[in-house]
């Protein structure tokens, strides 16, 4: 794609219709909860929208991230959105390297002033400089540098949004989030250990359409996307109000499907799409293959207590909320479930009678 080529235009010569294009557009426009008469200015928008400059910065990371986002399920038009963007620079995707790769960031930089969009996953060690460089430059370094003249900045990952794995305890690099250190830029936290790859389409369209962020949460996460816990979008939750758990990960509940709180499910504390938008070309999420959620798009998910232990005996929000809520739904659950035997004992008993 030309540098100065429309999307649209761009879309078009690879086979995609204005039927598929606008199709894409009202989900895109449904998945940022906007009402769908926005569908149509999202398609304006992302047909006129020139190719936008993209740098993308991995610091302590595992490289899950990108991982996650290249294995988005290809030839969708989500692929194509990626595809469409100008990734300048991503020492892992590039083809160049060592000074020809440096050399293109600082191309990016200067000839897109004001205007790129930086990509950032990973922590920044501040305990030592060394523990993590990039051509002989500190991550904190690169970080401001490349900072200084980007548009926005979406931190992706946990690690980037929160500190992630790097920040757990005893935090020896002196990992930090990337907003901890830059604090006069837009920056979207689109967290999760990886993160989902349409959620990033879905930043990244509202961007190039609105030339602004979406709505964000009290962390910086956006609201359409991590508006709700994964808990009450869970299919198991029939299961937790009628107080059917599964005790172990191969009793009779768990292979009835019922709710996994027991087991250590972090559901009701985290926030983030998995329960609807899902995995695998939306195949699955960790709750539907009978694991419990870990609650990685959640800060310092790591330092929180044991993954199989219930969230009340471990450190989630408040302890009284927690128990509170457990102790609504367990009793909600049991009452149900006594309710629903003392009706078929009354059933039984009418018909007992009649014969």
């Amino acid at each position: 794609m030309r540098k100065h080529q429309t999307l649209g235009v761009y879309l078009h010569a690879q086979g995609v219709s204005r039927r598929a294009f606008l199709k894409f557009c009202s989900a895109t426009a449904s998945l940022m909860a906007l009402p769908p008469s926005a569908a149509a200015q999202v398609a304006a928008a992302l047909a006129a929208a020139r190719r936008p400059s993209v740098i993308w910065l991995s610091f302590q990371e595992c490289t899950g991230c990108t991982e996650s986002l290249t294995r988005s399920h290809a030839p969708t038009l989500e692929s194509l959105i990626f595809d469409a963007i100008s990734l300048d620079y991503h020492h892992t995707l590039q083809a160049a390297s060592g000074e020809s790769a440096e050399a293109a960031r600082i191309a990016a930089m200067e000839e897109n002033e004001g205007e790129y969009l930086l990509v950032v996953d990973g922590s920044i060690p501040l305990g030592n400089p060394g523990y993590s460089t990039i051509a002989g430059m500190s991550n904190l370094d690169m970080l401001r540098e490349t900072a200084g003249g980007a548009a926005a900045i979406i931190a992706v990952g946990t690690c980037a949004a929160f500190g992630g794995i790097p920040h757990a305890s005893p935090n020896p690099t002196g990992a930090v989030s990337v907003s901890e250190i830059i604090t006069d830029k837009p920056i979207v936290n689109v967290s999760g250990c990886p993160p989902i790859p349409v959620v990033i389409t879905g930043v990244l369209a509202h961007f190039l359409t609105f030339g602004t962020l979406p709505d964000l949460d009290h962390l910086g996460r956006p609201v359409a996307f991590f508006g709700q816990n994964i808990h009450d979008r869970c299919y198991r939750r029939p299961f937790y109000e009628r107080g059917q758990f599964a005790h172990t990960f191969d009793d009779e509940g768990a292979r009835k499907g019922w709710c996994l709180y027991e087991l250590g499910c972090k559901g009701p504390t985290t926030y983030n799409a998995c329960a609807t938008l899902k995995w695998n070309e939306g195949t699955s999420y960790p709750i539907a293959s009978g694991h419990g959620c870990l609650g990685c798009s959640e800060p310092d998910f790591w330092d929180k207590g044991s993954f199989y232990t219930p969230i009340s005996a471990g450190l989630w929000g408040s302890r009284e909320t927690l128990i509170g809520a457990a102790a609504a739904g367990a009793a909600l659950g049991v009452g149900s479930a006594l309710a629903a035997r003392a009706r078929k004992k009354k059933a039984r008993a009418a018909e007992e009678a009649e014969s």
